[in-house]
């Protein structure tokens, strides 16, 4: 268990548990596999806030991760497991025989030393952990990770931590996935993706204890609607604690806008027509 809490010798450390995990690699990241990262604090190019509670947190370096391994028929011994701070995931370092070296996502049970590969063909005895294949070479009931919605555009989906698809069949030129949600959606089926489940699955166990390290991950203070004034908030203001605005209001944001149980997904006729099956279990409705 990577779940490591503390003895309650100040009140923060009462309620810390964190995710400390014994066989990530204490080395700085490999410095041709890094760039600079701008910090926005949430704000766009006029300097107006775009993305509230954003600012400050420790300086970061983004990792080029491989999306795409598009490095084929080539094995890549893991030489170290890092901490990725862009990203629930660790990260795994590999080095190509020809000593050219690439980041990938790390999944479940993949140690340092071993040996994984990508390839466009395959036998019965290459679908190990990390591996990286066509959907259409994947023996169905297989679980997958880093999964391309377009081919060759890199993977696009389940890349957080402890995350997986389910390959439930390969047929009729379409390739069906079952996601997390228990959505089954089509893709096709020379889309790539990467043999097992992404790792650190404990990541979503842990309690930060205090506010100052929540801050260091550069999230600022939230302030409920209803404690605002009603000039700054549409809940704001009232007797006590009340909702204002002269009688029951849903919940919304600062603009009005509702903020549950309303769709603010825009609508993609390429997406949304590869849905078999949502994940509330309905199907997808049908212009007749």
């Amino acid at each position: 268990m990577a779940i490591h809490s503390f003895r309650p010798l100040t009140p923060a450390g009462r309620f810390t548990s964190l995710n400390k995990q014994k066989d990530l690699s204490k080395k700085r990241p490999e410095r041709g596999l890094t760039e600079h990262k701008h910090k926005t604090g949430g704000r766009n190019v006029y300097g107006r806030v775009t993305s509230r509670h954003r600012g400050g947190g420790h300086k970061q370096l983004y990792r080029i991760v491989d999306f795409k391994r598009s490095i084929l028929d080539m094995p890549a011994k893991v030489q170290a497991i890092e901490y990725d701070p862009n990203r629930t995931a660790n990260l795994a370092l590999v080095a190509y025989t020809n000593g050219e070296k690439r980041y990938i996502l790390a999944p479940k049970g993949l140690n340092v030393g071993a040996t994984i590969f990508a390839s466009d063909k395959a036998t019965t005895n290459d679908f190990n952990v990390g591996n990286n294949f066509p959907l259409a070479l994947i023996p169905p009931s297989t679980l997958v990770h880093c999964v391309e919605l377009v081919p060759g555009r890199g993977a696009k989906i389940a890349r957080s931590a402890g995350t997986s698809l389910e390959l439930v069949a390969v047929e009729n030129g379409e390739a069906t996935l079952k996601m997390p949600s228990g959505e089954l959606r089509l893709l096709h089926p020379n889309c790539r993706a990467t043999i097992g489940e992404v790792g650190n699955s404990d990541h979503n166990q842990q309690s930060l204890g205090k506010a100052g390290r929540r801050r260091w991950l550069g999230v600022r203070p939230t302030v409920r609607g209803v404690a605002m004034n009603p000039v700054d908030h549409p809940t704001g203001g009232g007797q006590g604690k009340s909702k204002g605005g002269g009688g029951r209001q849903h919940l919304v944001s600062p603009w009005g806008q509702l903020a549950k149980g309303y769709v603010t997904r825009r609508r993609s006729k390429l997406s949304n027509s590869m849905i078999i099956v949502h994940h509330n279990g309905r199907k997808p409705r049908t212009k007749k």
